[in-house]
């Protein structure tokens, strides 16, 4: 392939750093090896992704999919309702990649590490294009809310651990795979979900839904899981978007304009008599859901771990190849030390998801039971720490950090997001405290984890007992925040000092744990900034 030209009219350019070209995401990223490995995940199966997700091809799709963003189609030209979302190609090439390896399927096919297998595409796919993710999370979470559920026909979950994807418009029973979405939020509630007005009432033929949802996550989806009122409360149910007669009447009122996600179609629905399947018992819907949530928040923690090393990565690549004041960037000490920094809330944010992910393949009582309180702390310190993180990997570049033609912008955009989605902070700050007052064993099980790295680092030790003699029961609802912060901190400490080496692990606790560092990147004391950046450098 022939290089772009660097003798211009008017100049030459020089000490720009080269394009990056095809990059392998699995073989350059040791922190990611490392963690996949010792939770038992196919290394074969992530290899084939990470080499095909870093390719210039597909980081160039996925800059395609968020510049040409879904259409919305109410009507034909013959003024019939259509109630459809176009995309461009290059989304579907994305759906197409990732289902195709088993990102909404391989934590449900019995393999050794499967949930952490999944969790790691989580973390691949977030670094080329964010958006395509959701409908394959939805899918992969919907798995164990189907398999609960007797008046569901088998074909659905048939179709939803397909490795085939298959975007046409047809009923369930006539395709090779299926995807799920969600709409459960309403204008008047939220995140108050039981606030819900959306009826339901009972025919000869199942259920009929009747009411509006402000929330549904990506309307193509062959079904949502969904909320709606019967005489005996808040019920979850399954609605199908395509039936063997024709279409369900789900009526797309408008896409959402969103800050980031762009790639992905998100939008307003009303149901008008449409057709569903109850999910669980009447009356239960909140229950029936929350198994979905749980795993929905898996990749909610992930994501921003990914987010946070596409960014650092770029950054790396810039000041690796940048000349200023007769010096590389990179060999300046205090830029260093500001990346150094930032590459140790990635090393957290993916160490912490990973375990958290080795907890849901687990089967003894006390993986589930930490799984329940660990994938709510990781959600809620890697989505908080995300942005930051991005913002100054974007200050590294200088101007160009800033513009379009590197995927910075795109990042800084999508950092909130899984903040907000299945939860945002103070919701799940909330739900912290309520799972450690409800769940002795959830409790148990997160003590249990800061416990085992006790003994090898005594500033962590010493941290741990001021935590513990600082909150000896619960604290207060408005104490929720510092106390969730300081509860994952400890843990991500906790499980770096377990698996990372010295030079990462007794950095984080230096300068997150022992509190030995100002209040924004770079503002801390000596580190082995040398051994972190190895292991954030990429090739080329």
């Amino acid at each position: 392939m022939l290089g772009a030209r660097t003798d211009l009219a008017t100049h030459e350019v020089t000490n720009q750093p080269p394009a990056r070209g095809d990059l392998d995401l699995w073989s350059t990223d040791v922190a990611l090896r490392e963690n996949a490995e010792r939770g038992g995940a196919d290394a074969a199966a992530l290899a084939d992704y990470g080499k095909a997700m870093g390719a210039q091809a597909t980081r160039d799709a996925g800059r395609q999919a968020n510049r040409h963003t879904p259409e919305l189609k109410l009507f034909d030209s013959g003024g019939r309702r259509l109630d459809e979302v176009s995309f461009h190609p290059s989304y579907h090439d994305l759906m197409r990649l990732g289902i195709g390896a088993g990102y909404s399927a391989i934590a449900w096919e019995g393999g050794q590490g499967g949930h952490v297998a999944h969790a790691a595409m989580v973390y691949l796919a977030s670094q080329v294009e964010p958006g395509h993710c959701c409908p394959m999370t939805m899918t992969y979470a919907a798995v164990p809310a189907l398999a609960a559920s007797d008046g569901v026909p088998a074909v659905w979950q048939e179709k939803l651990v397909s490795r085939e994807y298959d975007p046409s418009i047809k009923p369930i029973a006539q395709k090779a795979g299926a995807t799920l979405g969600m709409a459960m939020t309403e204008k008047q509630g939220g995140s108050d979900v039981r606030a819900n007005s959306t009826v339901a009432t009972r025919d000869a033929e199942g259920w009929r839904l009747t009411g509006h949802k402000w929330f549904c996550s990506a309307p193509m989806s062959d079904g949502f899981l969904t909320l709606a009122q019967t005489g005996n409360g808040i019920s979850c149910f399954l609605v199908p978007r395509w039936l063997e007669d024709g279409r369900n009447p789900i009526h797309i009122m408008r896409l959402k304009d969103k800050l980031g996600n762009r790639a992905n179609a998100s939008s307003e629905i009303e149901y008008h008599g449409t057709f569903a399947y109850l999910l669980g018992e009447e009356g239960r819907g909140v229950q029936t859901i929350i198994e979905m949530v749980h795993h929905t928040r898996l990749d909610t923690a992930m994501a921003p771990a990914g987010l946070m090393r596409v960014a650092l990565g770029e950054a790396h690549h810039w000041c690796a190849h940048r000349t200023a004041f007769q010096k590389r960037l990179i060999d300046q000490p205090l830029m260093a030390r500001v990346l150094a920094d930032l590459a140790l809330d990635w090393e957290g944010a993916l160490a912490l998801g990973l375990r958290v992910s080795r907890a849901f393949d687990g089967t003894a009582p006390e993986d589930r039971a930490f799984a329940r309180i660990a994938v709510a702390l990781a959600k809620f310190l890697s989505n908080k720490r995300c942005g930051w993180v991005i913002a100054e990997a974007m200050e590294a570049l200088g101007g160009m950090g800033y513009v379009e033609d590197t995927p910075l912008p795109m990042l800084y955009r999508e950092a909130p997001l899984n903040g907000i989605w299945e939860g945002s902070g103070n919701v799940i700050c909330l739900d912290i405290l309520r799972t450690l007052g409800r769940e002795l064993a959830a409790a148990e099980a997160l003590q249990a984890e800061l416990s085992t790295a006790t003994g090898t680092n005594a500033r962590f030790d010493a941290a741990l007992k001021q935590h513990r003699d600082r909150w000896p029961a619960l604290p207060e609802e408005a104490e929720a925040r510092w106390f969730a912060e300081r509860t994952a901190t400890l843990l991500t400490a906790a499980i770096l000092i377990q698996s990372a080496p010295a030079a990462v692990s007794d950095a984080y606790v230096a300068t997150r744990v022992a509190g030995e560092r100002g209040q924004i990147a770079g503002a801390i004391g000596a580190v082995d900034t040398d051994a972190i950046l190895g292991r954030l450098a990429t090739a080329p």
